[in-house]
């Protein structure tokens, strides 16, 4: 069973049949040649049978009209100048891109014919989708296994099920407007609880699109029992040891929030019995560690469900005696909305701030954080340029989401943006120039405190950074402003770029086209005819010379590492000054409290305040910020502008130019030049995974040099315990001088190994797709006739060539 199947008995509202289709391994070509009696067999109630033989009518009435319309098309177009010039195989670009020759004057490719076959319902994406899909489910039950050349093709079409989500990360302090910021794009009013109780600090929420179910689901992802018994001693331990505890203090308040939250008051008359199943009778799938699903039919319901959850309530208000919130055990709540064209390729994920004692929970957040496309930086329009926490939360995960990460865009937004003198001396004219005035002074003032804040530009350059002022009030209600002014569209916009850009479709159908390409070609190449030996020393030829050019680039990026981080090394008192400007606030009165928090979590805490604290990142400093800038340029996470100065974008064997040449293995390039830009994706979705661990590997380092430090430093009580343990961190770091040097040689030794896979994938992908593809002609007996699907992927191949070229201009 496919995606088309799955989606139309969803639509068709025949949802409770969908696994008995899936039983049957029904899929979009076998759907329309179904006959009453097998529809009889699959659906046994007369009333939901009778709704699908009517609508599987009306779709196999409205796939012959476009089939029929697809046919006049191309009668109409070879007679026409536009598809005399579209090449069969276009060369790509070093931004990935198909282009044809018309590029130059794309508009010719405009016809009327196709505007309106682009506009048709019958080429949206998941049909065109859907049928390649079937078609190589189909060609991939006839290959068999009995040669190399049919077992190289099954593994190519397994390979090519690829489906990569971008993931929009949302942050912003409690009553910032995140959660009402989210419902108003997705068009969700209730979705996202907001108002009535507090965020969480430590609850994660991702939204996405339910592609299962026409439902409202959520999934409900737990710590661990052991995770939690741990927590549990770490409480009562720092409970015990601080019982006239300040009860401002930060990690006092964290603990009792906690405890009272899922407990109420039994915690505080004993520890002994907290995992007693009787508190966990309502997710018993915390004990059995599992995963819960709340369905429901609306979001309304849903998000009722959901706010214990992921929220906490401070005050128990009337109603609330009693009642018991599980956000504590919870690690990451996956909202999933049906029906939802905003989140089709796209999750957007609520961010509680960093510095979570779980550790599951800190490595979910950090790995979330720097899979991150764009960051959202959610803050009321009220002195949003001097809001300390927003650029605070921006500062702080600069580095994870740049050089450590791959978000291409921060985009800042100010929410709220309605909130001006409504006094009744006011026009709504007036109150409308008010809004859109204030709005000016925000954005330019935003803009400027981003330019000032160096700590954010080493990783991205004002390009990258855009200012929106938001009103979700005024986009729902429009008192004064108009929808496009509330800039609420504007992100919706964005979101539909996202879900556009999305190349699932585009990359199955390329890979598809070259894949039925190799079998017709061996099929039809007969022996000795061609010069498949002479091709084949040409692109050897080529593979020798751009692997040259690939190695060079990249070990000429490793000296410059070398350099900069060398250069690192030397300046790393610069980063034990600042190490020592932290720990010379002892004078302050809360400061040995903040120590404490701090040694006691590794080195990394956050104060209630705000305040972001890393001695890790602190100590790293040195070497991170000698090789920023050479970095970013090194590995843009502006994919199209290419790794390593863009040598992985230029690789080529150059297989398109040989095509006019030897005609009679066309086919068998035309899956070379598939092969090719197959193998640059996947390379630069490597370089992108592992251009993050080699740049998180310094600051790793140092936290793992630092580890004993911490341990010894939580033993220290007593008299003159804050003086001790900043003597012990003191002293740590001034016998441990090697701890640069050994982070220097680890990172190093990462980007040499980020060689040899390069170079590696390159040649062995090229040189076992050439041996297969032009080598195999004794093999191609076994091969299935694909002649009829071929023509059908091309015509999807050269459709989609065609909107990419309409779309460019």
């Amino acid at each position: 069973m496919d995606d088309f199947v799955r989606t139309k008995l969803l639509e068709w509202g025949l949802s409770e049949w969908v696994e008995k289709f899936k039983d049957e391994q029904i899929d979009a070509e076998s759907l329309c040649d179904l006959d009453d009696r097998e529809i009889d067999n699959l659906i046994t109630k007369a009333g939901p049978r009778v709704k699908f033989k009517k609508n599987l009518k009306l779709l196999k009435e409205k796939r012959n009209s476009n089939q029929e319309t697809v046919i006049s098309f191309q009668c109409e177009q070879e007679h026409e100048e536009a598809a005399d010039v579209v090449q069969v195989l276009p060369s790509t670009s070093d931004t990935g891109k198909r282009k044809s020759d018309l590029q130059s004057n794309p508009s010719r490719l405009q016809s009327p014919a196709k505007r309106q076959r682009l506009s048709m319902p019958g080429f949206e994406e998941s049909i065109i989708l859907s049928d390649v899909k079937s078609i190589m489910t189909f060609v991939h039950e006839r290959l068999n296994d009995q040669d190399k050349l049919s077992a190289f093709l099954k593994k190519k079409i397994s390979d090519l099920e690829t489906d990569k989500r971008e993931l929009v990360g949302v942050f912003g302090k409690t009553g910032a407007g995140k959660s009402s910021l989210i419902n108003a794009i997705i068009k969700e009013k209730n979705l996202l609880p907001s108002g009535s109780v507090n965020a969480c600090t430590s609850v994660m929420i991702k939204v996405e699109a339910n592609r299962g179910s026409l439902k409202y689901e959520a999934e409900i992802e737990f710590i661990t029992k052991e995770e939690w018994n741990e927590e549990l001693w770490s409480f009562r331990q720092f409970l015990d040891n601080n019982k006239n505890q300040d009860k401002e203090d930060d990690d006092y308040h964290d603990a009792v929030e906690k405890l009272s939250a899922l407990y109420g008051e039994d915690w505080k008359k004993s520890f002994e019995n907290l995992m007693d199943r009787k508190y966990f009778k309502e997710i018993p799938e915390f004990l059995q560690s599992k995963r819960k699903i709340l369905t429901c039919e609306s979001a309304n319901e849903l998000s009722a469900k959901c706010v214990k959850y992921t929220r906490s309530e401070s005050k128990q208000g009337e109603g609330n005696e009693g009642k018991t919130w599980f956000w504590p055990l919870v690690k990451c709540v996956t909202v999933r909305v049906p029906n939802n064209p905003f989140l089709q390729h796209v999750t957007l994920v609520d961010l509680p701030g960093n510095g979570d004692c779980n550790k599951s929970r800190d490595q979910m957040w950090k790995g979330i954080v720097g899979d991150c496309s764009t960051v959202w930086i959610v803050t009321e329009i009220n002195r949003a340029a001097s809001e300390k926490a927003a650029w605070g939360i921006l500062e702080s995960v600069s580095s994870l989401i740049g050089n450590g990460g791959e978000c291409q865009q921060i985009h800042f937004i100010c929410t709220k943006s309605d909130l001006v003198d409504d006094s009744d001396d006011l026009s709504s004219a007036d109150i409308h120039d008010q809004i859109i005035k204030r709005n000016i002074q925000a954005n330019d003032g935003v803009r400027k405190e981003f330019n000032k804040r160096s700590k954010i530009n080493k990783h991205f350059t004002d390009d990258s950074f855009k200012v929106f002022t938001v009103s979700s009030k005024e986009f729902l209600k429009g008192n004064h402003l108009s929808p496009e002014e509330t800039e609420i569209t504007k992100l919706q916009g964005f979101l539909q770029e996202l879900n556009d850009c999305h190349s699932e479709t585009v990359n199955y159908v390329s890979g598809a086209y070259g894949i039925l390409s190799l079998i017709e070609g061996a099929r039809r190449r007969k022996e000795g005819a061609g010069k498949a030996d002479d091709v084949c020393k040409v692109l050897e030829k080529n593979m020798t010379e751009q692997l040259d050019q690939v190695k060079k680039a990249v070990e000429k990026a490793i000296k410059d590492f070398e350099q900069c981080l060398t250069e690192g090394v030397k300046n790393s008192k610069t980063s034990e000054e600042k190490l020592k400007s932290f720990l010379d606030r002892d004078k302050q009165p809360s400061f040995f409290k903040t120590l404490e928090a701090v040694v006691r979590k590794d080195g990394m805490h956050k104060t209630k305040k705000g305040e972001h604290i890393n001695l890790n990142t602190v100590l790293a400093s040195c070497l991170t910020d000698s090789i920023d800038e050479k970095f970013r340029k090194t590995f843009p996470n502006d994919v199209k502008g290419g790794s390593f100065n863009g040598v992985i974008s230029r690789f080529s064997l150059d297989p398109n130019s040989l095509i006019q040449k030897y005609q009679d293995v066309k086919l068998q390039l035309i899956f070379l030049q598939t092969e090719e830009d197959k193998i640059k994706a996947k390379l630069n979705k490597i370089i992108l995974k592992e251009k993050k661990i080699i740049y998180n590997s310094l600051t790793e380092a140092i936290e793992k040099n630092m580890k004993k430090c911490y341990e010894d430093a939580r033993k220290i009580s007593g008299k003159d315990a804050l003086k001790k343990m900043r003597k012990t961190i003191e002293t740590h770091v001034s016998l441990n001088r090697n701890i640069y040097e050994d982070a220097k040689k680890i990172m190093m030794k990462k980007m040499n190994i980020l060689m040899t896979i390069i170079c590696k994938e390159l040649k062995e992908t090229m040189d076992h797709s050439i041996k297969l593809s032009l080598k195999a002609s004794a093999l191609s007996e076994s091969l299935p006739d694909v002649s009829k699907h071929l023509e059908t992927v091309q015509q999807h191949y050269n459709e989609d060539l065609l909107h990419t070229v309409t779309a460019e201009t």
